[in-house]
């Protein structure tokens, strides 16, 4: 079990604390409160929730239940603009102490999340209150006051989010150990587009259970956010099956090729510094950091014997070797999402000046990704201690890359990878069976270069 912090308990203690100040001017007596609204919304909350935790549920709906937190956080910010703040708070808890926990301790955790979201609720419903929000929705017969209701509708939302991204900001520096800046890096950018649409279908909610229609035509909304949320849902359980694919893969070459284990991250990494450099989309991102991983697939069809050779490489071994990026081809060529990561595992060890393999491309020939993959290959190669080489160092590696511009690789990736290591450093994840590097070889004992063709900078991987 997880041990958490003394400084993160103390964090989740005042949260706690806040949120029972937040709520209880709606429990004293005498509170004009509307306890049928609060207990409905806090019942529907609860039961968006349950379906996540619940095994039987879960496996009823083909394992296909949205889990992701905050997917029904149009609930709330609907009880946001119908109650007052105390009131709307409460409505938070139940669906907080129910929300699914990946990792325990469970009860820790399950309070954190319902005192945050009834401390983000409450500055919603506050936030809505000054702007006139529970007036502008109009009752019964009464027409919705549009387009003014959007402004309170967006202010809570927009209070909810600053409130919920500053509170997990919060808890990642205790219990995470993060520095602040890291902690809260990120957080506001990626939660205003989700909270924004949120307070939209929110909005629709309250208009509909104030209308003549009740409380039950304002469950249709969230029908379209169900639906979302699984599509959400599935999409991240196939990356996380695309993931587990590229990894067996990986595996499987680190563990016959022992001499470069932990390589095939480190060049996914650089390939991602130098894409990113150059301006691609992070959906070309996520393509280029596959091909960096992959680019040695095809290892898996060369004789374990080869691979792990000590001495020189006889021209049939070498030829052998030369074959490696086919393999690689063919073996990933029936998977769809690869998409240009497959013709960079093919072209990789092409050169500009055409003298590479498997079909000696020249220049612009070459597939763009292929020419990336090149240089961070090359650079992690030439930065890496191996049973026949000594690593340099990552001054000494981009001189050589930079000399070997024009003839094996392109120019442009060269620079782009240095502009990435000056603005970014070199600091790669490692895998954690990674061994460490063995001592440097004295120079008598070092072997030639498994390259089967001569290089300038040698590509050592």
């Amino acid at each position: 079990m997880k041990v958490i912090p003394r400084a993160a308990r103390v964090y989740i203690g005042c949260a706690l604390l806040g949120a029972g100040a937040c709520a209880l001017p709606a429990l004293r007596p005498g509170a004009a409160v509307p306890w049928g609204t609060v207990a409905l919304l806090a019942a529907l909350y609860a039961l968006c929730e349950l379906p996540s935790r619940c095994r039987l549920i879960g496996r009823a709906l083909g394992a296909a239940v949205p889990i992701g937190t905050g997917s029904f956080f149009p609930v709330l910010l609907a009880a946001a603009l119908l109650l007052p703040p105390a009131a709307a708070a409460l409505t938070a808890i139940p669906g907080g102490l129910l929300a699914r926990v990946d990792e325990p301790p469970a009860a820790p955790r399950r309070a954190w999340r319902a005192s945050a979201t009834a401390l983000a609720v409450w500055a919603a419903a506050l936030t809505a209150g000054a702007l006139g929000g529970p007036a502008a929705l109009g009752r019964g017969p009464d027409a919705p006051d549009l387009p003014y209701a959007l402004l309170p509708a967006a202010a809570a939302a927009l209070a909810f989010c600053l409130v919920l991204t500053a509170l997990d900001g919060g808890i990642r520096a205790t219990a995470g150990g993060l520095p602040p800046r890291a902690a809260w890096r990120g957080l506001l950018g990626r939660a205003l587009a989700p909270h924004a649409v949120h307070g939209l279908a929110g909005l629709m909610m309250a208009v509909l259970w104030r209308s003549t229609y009740g409380p039950v035509a304002a469950l249709f909304v969230l029908l379209p956010m169900y639906i979302s949320c699984w599509v959400f849902t599935q999409y991240h359980r196939e990356r996380a099956a695309h993931q587990a694919t590229i990894r067996a893969l990986v595996q499987a070459v680190d563990i016959k090729d022992r001499y470069t284990r932990g390589h095939s991250e480190r060049v996914g990494h650089a390939s991602v510094l130098i894409a990113r450099e150059l301006g691609m989309t992070e959906d070309r991102l996520d393509v280029v950091r596959f091909a960096g991983i992959l680019h040695d697939v095809g290892k898996l069809g060369v004789p374990t014997r080869v691979l792990r050779k000590d001495g020189p490489l006889t021209p049939e071994e070498r030829r052998v070797i030369e074959l490696h990026p086919e393999y690689g081809h063919e073996m990933v060529r029936g998977i769809g999402f690869l998409g240009e990561a497959r013709a960079a595992i093919l072209h990789h060890h092409e050169r500009m000046d055409g003298s590479g393999y498997p079909y000696g491309l020249h220049g612009e020939e070459i597939p763009e990704f292929a020419r990336v993959v090149a240089v961070a290959d090359a650079f992690d190669a030439m930065t890496s201690t191996r049973c026949y080489s000594r690593a340099r160092p990552v001054p000494t590696a981009l001189a050589e890359l930079e000399r070997c511009a024009g003839t094996q690789f392109d120019p442009r990736m060269v620079t782009a990878l240095a502009q990435a290591l000056d603005r970014h450093g070199w600091q790669p994840a490692v895998t954690a069976d990674e061994p460490a590097a063995p001592p440097a070889p004295r120079p008598e004992q070092v072997p030639p270069t498994r390259e089967p063709r001569p290089a300038a900078a040698k590509e050592l991987a």
